[in-house]
Protein backbone atom coordinates (compact mmCIF):
# COMPACT_ATOMS: atom_id res chain seq x y z
CA UNK A 1 0.00 0.00 0.00
CA UNK A 2 1.12 3.43 -1.02
CA UNK A 3 2.04 5.15 2.55
CA UNK A 4 0.91 8.67 1.79
CA UNK A 5 -2.34 7.21 0.79
CA UNK A 6 -4.97 8.66 3.16
CA UNK A 7 -7.47 6.10 5.50
CA UNK A 8 -10.34 7.05 7.64
CA UNK A 9 -10.28 5.37 11.41
CA UNK A 10 -13.77 5.42 12.92
CA UNK A 11 -14.79 4.33 16.56
CA UNK A 12 -18.62 4.06 15.91
CA UNK A 13 -21.40 4.08 18.10
CA UNK A 14 -21.59 7.56 18.71
CA UNK A 15 -24.65 9.53 17.49
CA UNK A 16 -23.96 12.48 15.67
CA UNK A 17 -25.38 16.15 17.46
CA UNK A 18 -25.14 19.75 16.71
CA UNK A 19 -25.36 21.93 13.19
CA UNK A 20 -23.92 21.36 9.77
CA UNK A 21 -23.21 24.10 7.03
CA UNK A 22 -23.76 22.30 3.52
CA UNK A 23 -21.02 23.15 1.02
CA UNK A 24 -21.94 24.49 -2.55
CA UNK A 25 -22.68 21.37 -4.71
CA UNK A 26 -19.88 20.21 -6.51
CA UNK A 27 -22.14 18.43 -8.88
CA UNK A 28 -23.01 22.25 -10.46
CA UNK A 29 -20.11 24.12 -9.95
CA UNK A 30 -18.34 21.54 -12.04
CA UNK A 31 -20.65 22.68 -15.14
CA UNK A 32 -20.79 26.38 -13.82
CA UNK A 33 -16.59 26.33 -14.01
CA UNK A 34 -17.32 25.22 -17.66
CA UNK A 35 -19.49 27.95 -18.33
CA UNK A 36 -16.40 30.20 -17.66
CA UNK A 37 -15.45 29.39 -20.80
CA UNK A 38 -18.25 31.52 -22.70
CA UNK A 39 -17.22 34.50 -21.94
CA UNK A 40 -14.14 36.43 -22.20
CA UNK A 41 -14.83 38.52 -19.13
CA UNK A 42 -13.74 37.51 -15.61
CA UNK A 43 -16.47 35.28 -13.48
CA UNK A 44 -15.86 34.30 -10.02
CA UNK A 45 -17.43 31.63 -8.59
CA UNK A 46 -18.33 31.39 -4.74
CA UNK A 47 -17.57 29.07 -1.94
CA UNK A 48 -16.75 26.53 -4.50
CA UNK A 49 -15.58 23.53 -2.84
CA UNK A 50 -12.23 22.39 -3.18
CA UNK A 51 -12.20 19.00 -4.07
CA UNK A 52 -10.61 16.70 -6.07
CA UNK A 53 -13.31 17.01 -9.18
CA UNK A 54 -12.88 20.59 -9.31
CA UNK A 55 -9.09 20.56 -9.04
CA UNK A 56 -9.41 18.49 -12.66
CA UNK A 57 -12.24 20.63 -13.83
CA UNK A 58 -9.30 23.57 -13.22
CA UNK A 59 -6.86 21.19 -15.12
CA UNK A 60 -8.69 21.07 -18.04
CA UNK A 61 -9.77 24.77 -17.82
CA UNK A 62 -5.74 26.00 -17.28
CA UNK A 63 -5.16 23.17 -20.18
CA UNK A 64 -7.40 25.32 -22.77
CA UNK A 65 -5.65 28.46 -21.53
CA UNK A 66 -7.63 29.58 -19.11
CA UNK A 67 -6.46 31.69 -16.02
CA UNK A 68 -7.21 30.38 -12.93
CA UNK A 69 -6.88 31.86 -9.35
CA UNK A 70 -8.51 31.09 -5.93
CA UNK A 71 -9.13 34.17 -3.61
CA UNK A 72 -10.60 32.38 -0.24
CA UNK A 73 -13.36 29.58 -1.25
CA UNK A 74 -13.82 32.15 -4.23
CA UNK A 75 -12.76 30.49 -7.64
CA UNK A 76 -11.78 33.56 -10.21
CA UNK A 77 -11.91 32.27 -13.87
CA UNK A 78 -10.51 34.07 -16.89
CA UNK A 79 -11.33 32.97 -20.38
CA UNK A 80 -9.57 36.06 -22.61
CA UNK A 81 -7.30 33.71 -24.09
CA UNK A 82 -8.31 30.53 -25.65
CA UNK A 83 -4.75 27.91 -26.75
CA UNK A 84 -6.41 25.01 -27.80
CA UNK A 85 -10.11 23.52 -27.75
CA UNK A 86 -8.72 20.12 -26.42
CA UNK A 87 -8.81 18.03 -23.02
CA UNK A 88 -6.75 15.33 -23.05
CA UNK A 89 -7.25 11.72 -21.62
CA UNK A 90 -4.72 12.40 -19.26
CA UNK A 91 -7.33 14.44 -17.86
CA UNK A 92 -10.55 13.56 -19.07
CA UNK A 93 -10.20 9.94 -17.85
CA UNK A 94 -10.24 10.93 -14.25
CA UNK A 95 -13.72 12.58 -14.31
CA UNK A 96 -16.59 11.45 -16.44
CA UNK A 97 -18.02 14.80 -16.07
CA UNK A 98 -15.46 16.30 -18.03
CA UNK A 99 -17.11 15.13 -21.43
CA UNK A 100 -19.49 18.32 -20.82
CA UNK A 101 -16.36 20.47 -21.93
CA UNK A 102 -17.48 19.69 -25.52
CA UNK A 103 -20.27 21.67 -25.40
CA UNK A 104 -18.06 24.43 -23.87
CA UNK A 105 -15.46 23.97 -26.24
CA UNK A 106 -17.90 24.19 -29.54
CA UNK A 107 -19.77 27.65 -28.21
CA UNK A 108 -16.52 29.22 -28.05
CA UNK A 109 -14.11 27.46 -30.23
CA UNK A 110 -16.64 26.30 -32.89
CA UNK A 111 -14.83 22.62 -32.08
CA UNK A 112 -13.43 20.56 -29.68
CA UNK A 113 -11.77 17.00 -29.20
CA UNK A 114 -12.47 15.34 -26.04
CA UNK A 115 -10.95 11.88 -25.20
CA UNK A 116 -13.86 9.49 -23.79
CA UNK A 117 -14.06 9.93 -20.24
CA UNK A 118 -13.25 8.07 -17.40
CA UNK A 119 -13.72 8.08 -13.69
CA UNK A 120 -15.91 5.51 -10.84
CA UNK A 121 -15.90 2.28 -11.34
CA UNK A 122 -19.54 1.13 -10.86
CA UNK A 123 -20.65 0.71 -14.63
CA UNK A 124 -20.43 2.22 -18.22
CA UNK A 125 -22.49 5.77 -18.26
CA UNK A 126 -22.10 6.21 -22.41
CA UNK A 127 -21.34 9.09 -23.98
CA UNK A 128 -23.63 8.24 -27.38
CA UNK A 129 -26.74 10.52 -25.84
CA UNK A 130 -24.24 13.13 -26.13
CA UNK A 131 -22.72 12.58 -29.53
CA UNK A 132 -26.42 11.79 -30.95
CA UNK A 133 -27.53 15.32 -29.48
CA UNK A 134 -25.01 17.33 -31.03
CA UNK A 135 -24.97 15.35 -34.59
CA UNK A 136 -29.22 16.16 -34.67
CA UNK A 137 -27.85 20.05 -33.73
CA UNK A 138 -25.64 19.65 -37.06
CA UNK A 139 -22.46 19.58 -35.42
CA UNK A 140 -19.90 16.78 -37.34
CA UNK A 141 -18.90 14.44 -34.68
CA UNK A 142 -15.84 11.94 -35.84
CA UNK A 143 -14.48 9.39 -33.23
CA UNK A 144 -11.10 7.72 -33.53
CA UNK A 145 -8.97 5.37 -30.87
CA UNK A 146 -11.04 6.43 -28.27
CA UNK A 147 -10.78 10.48 -28.89
CA UNK A 148 -13.84 12.08 -30.48
CA UNK A 149 -13.43 15.59 -32.79
CA UNK A 150 -16.58 17.88 -33.03
CA UNK A 151 -16.89 20.96 -35.45
CA UNK A 152 -19.41 23.17 -35.92
CA UNK A 153 -19.57 24.99 -39.16
CA UNK A 154 -22.91 26.79 -39.03
CA UNK A 155 -25.02 28.31 -35.70
CA UNK A 156 -26.62 25.63 -34.07
CA UNK A 157 -30.08 25.17 -34.28
CA UNK A 158 -32.70 22.32 -34.02
CA UNK A 159 -34.26 20.01 -31.59
CA UNK A 160 -32.79 17.42 -29.36
CA UNK A 161 -34.97 14.54 -28.16
CA UNK A 162 -33.23 12.80 -25.69
CA UNK A 163 -34.65 9.01 -25.07
CA UNK A 164 -33.98 9.08 -21.75
CA UNK A 165 -33.32 12.10 -19.41
CA UNK A 166 -29.56 12.65 -18.92
CA UNK A 167 -28.04 15.60 -17.02
CA UNK A 168 -24.94 15.32 -18.76
CA UNK A 169 -26.64 15.72 -22.00
CA UNK A 170 -28.58 18.38 -21.00
CA UNK A 171 -25.25 20.24 -19.71
CA UNK A 172 -23.37 19.46 -22.71
CA UNK A 173 -26.21 21.14 -24.49
CA UNK A 174 -27.22 23.64 -23.15
CA UNK A 175 -23.24 25.33 -22.96
CA UNK A 176 -23.12 24.01 -26.70
CA UNK A 177 -25.80 26.61 -27.91
CA UNK A 178 -25.81 29.56 -25.32
CA UNK A 179 -23.60 30.84 -27.75
CA UNK A 180 -24.64 32.06 -31.16
CA UNK A 181 -27.66 33.22 -33.77
CA UNK A 182 -29.57 29.51 -33.64
CA UNK A 183 -32.34 28.57 -31.48
CA UNK A 184 -32.43 24.82 -29.95
CA UNK A 185 -34.95 22.57 -28.50
CA UNK A 186 -34.40 20.10 -25.60
CA UNK A 187 -36.98 17.62 -25.04
CA UNK A 188 -36.97 15.61 -22.77
CA UNK A 189 -34.12 16.93 -20.49
CA UNK A 190 -33.05 16.40 -17.10
CA UNK A 191 -34.86 18.11 -14.87
CA UNK A 192 -32.25 18.17 -11.99
CA UNK A 193 -31.63 21.31 -10.02
CA UNK A 194 -28.10 21.25 -11.09
CA UNK A 195 -29.31 21.60 -14.96
CA UNK A 196 -31.51 24.89 -13.65
CA UNK A 197 -28.49 26.55 -11.95
CA UNK A 198 -26.58 26.12 -15.16
CA UNK A 199 -29.06 28.11 -16.65
CA UNK A 200 -29.62 30.57 -13.93
CA UNK A 201 -25.83 31.64 -14.38
CA UNK A 202 -25.83 31.86 -18.17
CA UNK A 203 -29.16 33.91 -17.98
CA UNK A 204 -27.12 36.23 -15.87
CA UNK A 205 -24.68 36.42 -18.28
CA UNK A 206 -27.21 37.70 -20.91
CA UNK A 207 -28.09 34.17 -22.43
CA UNK A 208 -31.70 33.21 -23.10
CA UNK A 209 -32.67 29.95 -21.93
CA UNK A 210 -36.17 29.38 -20.91
CA UNK A 211 -37.45 26.00 -19.37
CA UNK A 212 -34.26 24.95 -17.27
CA UNK A 213 -35.82 22.31 -14.50
CA UNK A 214 -39.02 21.14 -16.68
CA UNK A 215 -39.03 18.42 -19.43
CA UNK A 216 -38.33 21.09 -22.72
CA UNK A 217 -35.89 23.72 -22.48
CA UNK A 218 -35.59 26.50 -25.14
CA UNK A 219 -32.19 28.03 -26.00
CA UNK A 220 -31.93 30.99 -28.51
CA UNK A 221 -28.22 31.75 -28.57
CA UNK A 222 -26.81 35.17 -27.24
CA UNK A 223 -24.07 37.01 -29.37
CA UNK A 224 -21.91 37.27 -26.37
CA UNK A 225 -22.09 36.43 -22.89
CA UNK A 226 -20.47 38.79 -19.09
CA UNK A 227 -18.56 38.28 -16.83
CA UNK A 228 -20.70 37.12 -13.81
CA UNK A 229 -20.56 36.73 -9.74
CA UNK A 230 -22.01 33.82 -8.83
CA UNK A 231 -22.56 31.26 -5.90
CA UNK A 232 -23.46 27.98 -6.91
CA UNK A 233 -26.29 25.48 -5.29
CA UNK A 234 -26.31 24.00 -1.98
CA UNK A 235 -24.99 20.35 -2.14
CA UNK A 236 -28.06 18.43 -1.86
CA UNK A 237 -25.85 14.95 -1.82
CA UNK A 238 -23.70 16.48 0.77
CA UNK A 239 -26.74 17.38 2.66
CA UNK A 240 -27.90 14.05 2.23
CA UNK A 241 -25.56 12.01 2.95
CA UNK A 242 -24.91 13.82 6.23
CA UNK A 243 -29.02 13.71 7.22
CA UNK A 244 -28.60 9.57 7.00
CA UNK A 245 -25.54 9.60 9.20
CA UNK A 246 -27.55 11.36 11.86
CA UNK A 247 -30.03 8.93 10.89
CA UNK A 248 -27.77 5.88 10.71
CA UNK A 249 -26.39 6.75 14.12
CA UNK A 250 -29.56 7.62 15.72
CA UNK A 251 -28.60 11.59 16.44
CA UNK A 252 -30.06 14.92 16.56
CA UNK A 253 -28.66 17.07 13.70
CA UNK A 254 -29.29 20.38 11.98
CA UNK A 255 -28.59 20.82 8.68
CA UNK A 256 -28.39 24.41 7.22
CA UNK A 257 -27.59 25.66 4.08
CA UNK A 258 -29.69 23.20 2.41
CA UNK A 259 -32.73 23.88 0.04
CA UNK A 260 -35.81 21.65 1.62
CA UNK A 261 -37.27 21.27 -1.94
CA UNK A 262 -34.14 20.03 -3.31
CA UNK A 263 -33.99 17.26 -0.76
CA UNK A 264 -37.74 16.15 -0.81
CA UNK A 265 -37.69 13.03 -1.43
CA UNK A 266 -34.77 12.29 1.27
CA UNK A 267 -37.18 13.64 3.67
CA UNK A 268 -40.48 11.30 3.08
CA UNK A 269 -38.10 8.57 2.43
CA UNK A 270 -37.06 8.86 5.85
CA UNK A 271 -39.92 10.37 7.71
CA UNK A 272 -41.13 6.58 6.24
CA UNK A 273 -38.62 5.29 8.50
CA UNK A 274 -39.24 6.60 11.18
CA UNK A 275 -37.13 9.87 11.72
CA UNK A 276 -38.56 12.96 12.94
CA UNK A 277 -37.95 16.05 10.58
CA UNK A 278 -38.52 19.76 11.05
CA UNK A 279 -38.08 22.25 7.92
CA UNK A 280 -37.37 24.92 10.08
CA UNK A 281 -37.25 27.36 7.25
CA UNK A 282 -36.67 27.32 3.72
CA UNK A 283 -32.68 26.49 4.43
CA UNK A 284 -32.44 24.77 7.33
CA UNK A 285 -33.49 20.98 8.11
CA UNK A 286 -33.25 19.35 11.71
CA UNK A 287 -33.12 15.63 11.32
CA UNK A 288 -33.87 13.84 14.69
CA UNK A 289 -33.36 10.50 15.03
CA UNK A 290 -33.89 9.26 18.24
CA UNK A 291 -37.00 7.37 18.39
CA UNK A 292 -37.88 4.26 17.28
CA UNK A 293 -37.49 3.19 13.40
CA UNK A 294 -38.33 0.77 11.13
CA UNK A 295 -37.23 -0.89 7.54
CA UNK A 296 -38.28 0.84 4.27
CA UNK A 297 -37.64 0.11 0.71
CA UNK A 298 -35.66 2.58 -1.46
CA UNK A 299 -35.66 3.09 -5.14
CA UNK A 300 -33.27 5.91 -7.04
CA UNK A 301 -34.67 7.33 -9.50
CA UNK A 302 -34.40 10.66 -11.45
CA UNK A 303 -35.05 14.26 -9.96
CA UNK A 304 -37.49 14.72 -8.29
CA UNK A 305 -37.42 10.89 -6.72
CA UNK A 306 -33.75 9.56 -4.33
CA UNK A 307 -30.76 10.50 -6.87
CA UNK A 308 -28.93 7.78 -7.39
CA UNK A 309 -25.95 9.34 -5.80
CA UNK A 310 -27.57 8.65 -2.04
CA UNK A 311 -28.65 5.02 -3.41
CA UNK A 312 -25.47 3.71 -1.68
CA UNK A 313 -25.55 6.05 2.06
CA UNK A 314 -29.05 4.90 2.22
CA UNK A 315 -28.33 1.26 1.83
CA UNK A 316 -25.81 1.92 5.02
CA UNK A 317 -28.65 3.43 6.59
CA UNK A 318 -30.95 0.49 5.97
CA UNK A 319 -28.62 -2.14 7.23
CA UNK A 320 -28.61 -0.79 10.69
CA UNK A 321 -32.74 -0.52 10.76
CA UNK A 322 -34.72 -3.67 11.89
CA UNK A 323 -36.60 -5.44 9.09
CA UNK A 324 -36.31 -6.02 5.64
CA UNK A 325 -35.57 -3.18 2.86
CA UNK A 326 -35.38 -3.68 -1.29
CA UNK A 327 -32.90 -1.26 -2.99
CA UNK A 328 -33.04 -0.79 -6.44
CA UNK A 329 -31.47 2.14 -9.01
CA UNK A 330 -33.19 3.07 -11.95
CA UNK A 331 -30.48 5.54 -13.12
CA UNK A 332 -27.24 3.23 -12.54
CA UNK A 333 -28.62 -0.31 -12.09
CA UNK A 334 -25.06 -1.41 -11.58
CA UNK A 335 -23.85 1.10 -8.96
CA UNK A 336 -23.51 -1.27 -5.83
CA UNK A 337 -19.74 -1.48 -5.72
CA UNK A 338 -20.35 -0.89 -1.66
CA UNK A 339 -22.27 -4.46 -0.95
CA UNK A 340 -19.75 -6.77 -0.64
CA UNK A 341 -17.84 -3.89 2.06
CA UNK A 342 -21.49 -3.55 3.69
CA UNK A 343 -21.00 -7.85 4.39
CA UNK A 344 -17.92 -7.31 5.75
CA UNK A 345 -19.20 -5.32 8.76
CA UNK A 346 -21.74 -7.46 9.15
CA UNK A 347 -24.69 -6.39 7.28
CA UNK A 348 -26.97 -9.24 5.78
CA UNK A 349 -27.20 -8.25 2.32
CA UNK A 350 -27.81 -9.93 -0.91
CA UNK A 351 -27.71 -8.80 -4.46
CA UNK A 352 -29.46 -10.46 -7.45
CA UNK A 353 -30.82 -9.10 -10.58
CA UNK A 354 -29.48 -5.64 -9.80
CA UNK A 355 -32.10 -5.80 -6.85
CA UNK A 356 -30.30 -5.44 -3.47
CA UNK A 357 -32.39 -6.94 -0.54
CA UNK A 358 -31.59 -5.67 3.13
CA UNK A 359 -31.82 -7.49 6.45
CA UNK A 360 -31.15 -4.98 8.84
CA UNK A 361 -29.68 -5.05 12.34
CA UNK A 362 -26.57 -3.62 13.76
CA UNK A 363 -22.95 -3.65 12.58
CA UNK A 364 -19.61 -4.22 13.36
CA UNK A 365 -16.40 -2.59 12.59
CA UNK A 366 -14.23 -3.75 9.98
CA UNK A 367 -11.32 -2.81 7.84
CA UNK A 368 -13.15 -1.84 4.17
CA UNK A 369 -12.49 -0.45 0.64
CA UNK A 370 -14.41 2.56 -1.54
CA UNK A 371 -14.03 2.25 -5.03
CA UNK A 372 -16.30 5.31 -5.85
CA UNK A 373 -17.57 8.67 -4.77
CA UNK A 374 -20.82 7.36 -2.82
CA UNK A 375 -19.57 4.10 -1.81
CA UNK A 376 -17.11 6.15 0.04
CA UNK A 377 -20.33 7.69 2.00
CA UNK A 378 -22.00 4.70 2.49
CA UNK A 379 -18.97 2.94 3.94
CA UNK A 380 -18.40 6.54 6.18
CA UNK A 381 -21.97 6.09 7.31
CA UNK A 382 -21.62 2.21 8.40
CA UNK A 383 -18.57 2.86 10.07
CA UNK A 384 -20.15 5.85 12.09
CA UNK A 385 -22.70 3.67 13.01
CA UNK A 386 -21.26 0.08 13.66
CA UNK A 387 -19.79 -0.44 17.11
CA UNK A 388 -16.11 -1.08 17.03
CA UNK A 389 -13.43 0.43 14.82
CA UNK A 390 -13.34 0.25 11.12
CA UNK A 391 -10.76 1.61 8.76
CA UNK A 392 -12.04 2.90 5.36
CA UNK A 393 -9.57 2.94 2.96
CA UNK A 394 -10.41 4.62 -1.02
CA UNK A 395 -10.34 8.20 0.63
CA UNK A 396 -9.26 9.44 -2.23
CA UNK A 397 -12.52 8.66 -4.03
CA UNK A 398 -14.19 10.36 -1.04
CA UNK A 399 -12.20 13.68 -1.65
CA UNK A 400 -13.86 14.01 -4.75
CA UNK A 401 -17.43 14.39 -3.41
CA UNK A 402 -16.90 15.36 0.03
CA UNK A 403 -14.51 18.33 1.27
CA UNK A 404 -13.02 18.01 5.03
CA UNK A 405 -15.41 14.67 5.66
CA UNK A 406 -13.73 13.72 9.12
CA UNK A 407 -12.72 17.51 10.83
CA UNK A 408 -16.53 18.17 10.09
CA UNK A 409 -18.07 14.66 11.13
CA UNK A 410 -15.76 14.84 14.53
CA UNK A 411 -16.96 18.33 15.05
CA UNK A 412 -20.62 16.39 15.16
CA UNK A 413 -19.16 13.72 17.97
CA UNK A 414 -17.97 11.53 15.53
CA UNK A 415 -14.91 9.78 16.27
CA UNK A 416 -12.96 9.50 13.42
CA UNK A 417 -9.36 10.64 12.05
CA UNK A 418 -7.69 11.43 8.73
CA UNK A 419 -4.79 8.73 8.97
CA UNK A 420 -1.74 8.04 6.14
CA UNK A 421 -1.42 4.53 5.96
CA UNK A 422 2.32 5.03 7.31
CA UNK A 423 0.57 7.00 10.80
CA UNK A 424 -1.37 3.96 10.81
CA UNK A 425 1.04 1.24 10.42
CA UNK A 426 2.78 3.25 13.07
CA UNK A 427 -0.31 3.26 15.34
CA UNK A 428 -0.90 -0.32 15.11
CA UNK A 429 2.54 -1.16 15.28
Amino acid sequence: MDQARPVFEVDGGHPLRGVLDVNAAKNSALYLILAGLLTEERVVLEGVPRLADVLVSLEILEHIGVAVAWEGRDLHLDARKIERCSAPYSLVSKMRASFVAMGALLARCGEARISMPGGCAFGPRPVDRHIAAFKALGVEVDERGGDFSAVRRRPLGGTVAFEAPTVGGTQNVILASALGSGTVVIENAALEPEVADLAAMLNAMGAHIEGAGSPVIRIQGAERLRGIRFRPMPDRIEAGTFMLAAAATRGFVEVRGVRSVHVQAVLDKLVETGVRIVVNGPSSITVDATGELAAADVTATEYPGIPTDLQAPFGAYLATLPGVSVVRDRVYPDRFTHVNELARMGAKVELTDRTLVVRGGSLHGADVHAADIRAGGALVVAALAAQGRSRVSGVEYVDRGYERLAPRLAALGAQIERLTAAELAVRTG
